[in-house]
């Protein structure tokens, strides 16, 4: 599910049209977005607080094959969180398993490492070194 969540709509496409023919899907849960209250905490070990809100979508099928799929996603995407849920429930079986890794997860993991790398690159490119002088006074 974290590469789904960091997929874009046509690469959840791409791996769905891969797979060819898909099982009739059954909505559980129609895609819906909502709030949800992100917490923070100081330095990482301080006291909790409601740092703010942030929308998020979900979706839940059900294959017929009885498998369900499940997404919350970050953002106003029903159509992403719908295709992330049924890819959910395809990733359960193992004969779609391979396909996924393949065809969905290598591909995002390598876009992901590589727009990481060039924000590292950019971040590194503005990096200061400061360093004191002793003055020679007295």
């Amino acid at each position: 599910m974290g590469v789904c969540a960091q997929a874009t709509e046509a690469e959840l496409e791409a791996a769905l049209a891969s797979l060819g023919d898909l099982p009739v899907a059954e909505e559980l849960r129609a895609p819906e977005t909502g709030l949800v209250m992100v917490r923070g905490r100081v330095g990482g070990t301080g006291k909790p607080f409601n740092l703010g809100e942030l929308s998020v979508t979900r979706a839940a099928v059900r294959l017929a094959n009885g498998r369900t799929g499940i997404s919350y996603l970050i953002g106003r995407a029903p159509r992403r969180a719908r295709l992330a849920a049924l890819l959910d429930a395809l990733a359960h079986d193992p004969g779609h398993r391979a396909r996924l890794d393949a065809n969905l997860v290598a591909p995002v993991l390598a876009r992901v490492a590589e727009e990481d790398r060039a924000l590292r690159a950019e971040v590194a490119a503005t990096k200061v070194d400061f360093f004191t002088l002793v003055r020679g006074e007295g």
